[in-house]
Protein backbone atom coordinates (compact mmCIF):
# COMPACT_ATOMS: atom_id res chain seq x y z
CA UNK A 1 0.00 0.00 0.00
CA UNK A 2 1.46 3.44 -0.93
CA UNK A 3 2.21 5.94 1.78
CA UNK A 4 0.13 9.11 1.92
CA UNK A 5 1.80 12.39 0.97
CA UNK A 6 0.47 15.80 2.06
CA UNK A 7 1.46 19.48 1.93
CA UNK A 8 0.98 21.73 4.95
CA UNK A 9 2.29 24.72 6.88
CA UNK A 10 4.60 24.48 9.90
CA UNK A 11 2.85 26.01 12.94
CA UNK A 12 5.23 24.82 15.66
CA UNK A 13 9.01 24.36 15.71
CA UNK A 14 9.87 24.57 19.41
CA UNK A 15 10.88 20.94 19.92
CA UNK A 16 14.04 19.36 18.51
CA UNK A 17 13.49 17.26 15.38
CA UNK A 18 9.69 17.61 15.62
CA UNK A 19 7.43 20.01 13.77
CA UNK A 20 3.70 20.67 14.10
CA UNK A 21 2.17 20.88 10.62
CA UNK A 22 -1.38 21.98 9.82
CA UNK A 23 -3.11 20.78 6.67
CA UNK A 24 -6.03 23.05 5.78
CA UNK A 25 -9.07 21.80 3.89
CA UNK A 26 -12.56 22.96 2.93
CA UNK A 27 -15.58 20.78 3.74
CA UNK A 28 -19.23 21.34 2.84
CA UNK A 29 -21.73 20.95 5.67
CA UNK A 30 -23.91 17.92 4.90
CA UNK A 31 -27.24 19.59 5.64
CA UNK A 32 -26.76 23.33 5.15
CA UNK A 33 -24.19 23.33 2.36
CA UNK A 34 -22.02 26.00 3.92
CA UNK A 35 -18.31 25.61 3.21
CA UNK A 36 -16.35 25.21 6.44
CA UNK A 37 -12.61 25.52 7.02
CA UNK A 38 -11.12 22.59 8.87
CA UNK A 39 -7.56 21.59 9.64
CA UNK A 40 -5.66 18.44 10.40
CA UNK A 41 -2.68 18.65 12.75
CA UNK A 42 0.23 16.26 12.13
CA UNK A 43 3.44 15.93 14.10
CA UNK A 44 6.36 15.46 11.73
CA UNK A 45 9.88 14.10 12.22
CA UNK A 46 12.45 16.60 10.88
CA UNK A 47 15.83 14.91 11.31
CA UNK A 48 18.02 17.89 10.29
CA UNK A 49 15.80 20.70 11.65
CA UNK A 50 15.41 22.07 8.11
CA UNK A 51 11.95 23.61 8.47
CA UNK A 52 10.88 26.56 10.60
CA UNK A 53 7.70 28.40 11.56
CA UNK A 54 5.58 29.37 8.55
CA UNK A 55 7.35 27.14 6.00
CA UNK A 56 5.29 25.12 3.54
CA UNK A 57 6.44 21.49 3.68
CA UNK A 58 5.73 18.17 2.02
CA UNK A 59 5.29 15.28 4.47
CA UNK A 60 4.91 11.53 4.09
CA UNK A 61 3.24 8.95 6.29
CA UNK A 62 5.70 6.68 8.14
CA UNK A 63 5.98 4.20 10.95
CA UNK A 64 5.16 5.51 14.45
CA UNK A 65 8.21 7.29 15.89
CA UNK A 66 6.57 8.30 19.17
CA UNK A 67 3.12 8.52 20.70
CA UNK A 68 2.09 11.37 18.38
CA UNK A 69 4.63 11.39 15.50
CA UNK A 70 3.44 9.41 12.47
CA UNK A 71 4.84 11.53 9.62
CA UNK A 72 8.28 12.46 8.28
CA UNK A 73 9.50 15.50 6.38
CA UNK A 74 10.14 14.93 2.68
CA UNK A 75 11.14 18.46 1.62
CA UNK A 76 10.60 22.14 2.27
CA UNK A 77 8.41 23.42 -0.58
CA UNK A 78 8.63 27.15 0.27
CA UNK A 79 10.42 29.09 3.00
CA UNK A 80 8.48 31.51 5.20
CA UNK A 81 8.49 35.23 4.47
CA UNK A 82 7.68 36.13 8.10
CA UNK A 83 9.84 38.72 9.88
CA UNK A 84 10.69 38.30 13.55
CA UNK A 85 10.05 41.76 15.01
CA UNK A 86 11.82 41.11 18.33
CA UNK A 87 14.94 40.03 16.44
CA UNK A 88 14.83 43.25 14.38
CA UNK A 89 14.54 45.45 17.47
CA UNK A 90 17.36 43.64 19.27
CA UNK A 91 19.70 44.06 16.30
CA UNK A 92 18.81 47.75 15.97
CA UNK A 93 19.73 48.33 19.63
CA UNK A 94 23.04 46.51 19.23
CA UNK A 95 22.28 43.67 21.62
CA UNK A 96 24.69 40.73 21.54
CA UNK A 97 23.24 37.52 20.15
CA UNK A 98 20.59 39.35 18.13
CA UNK A 99 22.17 38.94 14.71
CA UNK A 100 19.72 39.05 11.86
CA UNK A 101 19.04 35.83 9.98
CA UNK A 102 16.89 34.88 7.01
CA UNK A 103 14.32 37.34 5.64
CA UNK A 104 14.78 39.66 8.64
CA UNK A 105 18.31 40.49 7.43
CA UNK A 106 16.89 42.07 4.25
CA UNK A 107 14.68 44.61 6.05
CA UNK A 108 16.38 47.96 6.83
CA UNK A 109 16.31 49.13 10.43
CA UNK A 110 13.93 51.97 11.38
CA UNK A 111 16.15 54.67 12.85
Amino acid sequence: MPRRVAVGIVTGDKTAKTRRVEIARLVRHPRYGKTLRQRTVCYVHDENNESHLGDTVEIQESRPMSRTKRWRLVRVVAKSRLVDVSQLRGAARGRPGAELQGPAAEVPSAE
